[in-house]
């Protein structure tokens, strides 16, 4: 699979986005996450890097919060679009590390690992800067990503499976040396085996608290999860947030 003018997130994927996501679209998952950004967002609105589909945008729309998105992903936008609420978010198409959009928020967010979606330590801090220019003082830049999983690679091996099944084989590799890694799916169908890989940069929580600095922002929040569990050792996911100083 290459990427197309919608990068690796083209209709391809955006057609069957939300079934193979289903358990990440659960009240249960998206609730907490909402309750979180809600609260952050005050009499703000909020600002969604990699809208997509509109699986936290719509409900914390619904909620009473403004919210602007921006997507590279013309065919998930689209299908936010046709969802109920859909005309309410605002959509701006573009690269969320450096895209710019009017106004200023009381909250900007990065959730389900989209941080690894910029594939260089430059776009990422990019992308950092784009979050704290856009906040209002006292606003919070929000994200939620995984710990990179590299205590799971035994000496010289370099993929970590995630999915095994009959019709499906998922597995990650990691490069340690540029911190590039990549999802890859290895699907059956009719006896043809069909191979998808996308790119990401993994990024440790000590890594971000440096380009959150370097973009003006101080580290206010880590929890495990939106519930607010402690972030410990054993953690394979974090939510940090980092607050914009008030003037």
């Amino acid at each position: 699979m290459t990427a197309d003018e919608d990068g690796y997130f083209g209709e391809e994927i955006a057609a069957t986005y939300d079934e193979s996501s289903a358990e990440r679209f659960r009240p249960e998952e998206v609730a907490p996450a909402v309750d979180v950004l809600a609260g952050l967002a005050g009499d703000g609105g909020a600002l969604e890097f990699g809208v997509g589909t509109g699986r936290i945008a719509l409900p914390l729309s619904g909620r009473g919060v403004p919210v602007h998105g921006i997507d590279m992903s013309r065919a998930m936008v689209a299908r936010l679009r046709t969802k109920p609420g859909g005309d309410a978010v605002a959509v701006t198409v573009g690269d969320f590390a450096t895209t710019r959009v009017p106004g200023t928020f009381g909250v900007a967010y990065l959730v389900f690992n989209t941080i690894n979606n910029l594939t260089t330590q430059d776009a990422q801090v990019d992308c950092f800067r784009n979050a704290a220019e856009h906040l209002a003082p006292g606003g919070c830049f929000v994200v939620e990503v995984g710990v990179p999983a590299l205590r799971r690679l035994p000496p010289g091996q370099s993929a970590v499976p995630f999915g095994i099944g009959p019709a499906q084989w998922a597995f990650d590799t990691y490069d340690v040396v540029t911190q590039a890694m990549s999802s890859n799916y290895v699907t059956i169908a009719d006896g043809r085996a069909e191979h998808r890989s996308i790119p990401f940069r993994y990024v440790w929580p000590s890594e971000l608290d440096l380009m959150a600095r370097l973009a003006g922002l101080r580290l206010r929040d880590r929890w495990e999860n939106w519930k607010g569990d402690p972030f410990t050792a054993e953690s394979d996911q974090h939510v940090s947030v980092w607050e914009k100083p008030a003037r």
